[in-house]
């Protein structure tokens, strides 16, 4: 329980980023499993469409440190390989 209004507005601040950082991730953590699932049935078209769509949010969300840049940089390193792994 806060004791000053300071620590109540923390609080209330904390509870509200808290809600909105965990609806990013879980949204991140659903854009990859599709561009995986798409890769792992190597269609092409559909795994560079999520890409594309995950590219942007995970981009948002390392702009807003909702996630590590090294941790955005690192998976759509990886995803991109992944997808150039089935062009070929």
């Amino acid at each position: 329980m806060p004791n000053t209004p300071s620590a109540a507005k923390r609080l209330r601040q904390s509870v509200t980023r808290r809600a909105k950082n965990r609806s990013t991730k879980t949204a991140l953590r659903t854009l990859v499993r599709k561009v995986r699932e798409s890769v792992a049935a190597k269609d092409i078209a559909e795994s560079e469409a999520a890409f594309g769509t995950l590219v942007k949010k995970i981009d948002r969300a390392s702009s807003k440190k909702v996630i590590h840049a090294n941790a955005a940089a690192r998976t759509k390193s990886r995803l991109t390989k992944a997808i150039k792994s089935i062009k070929a």
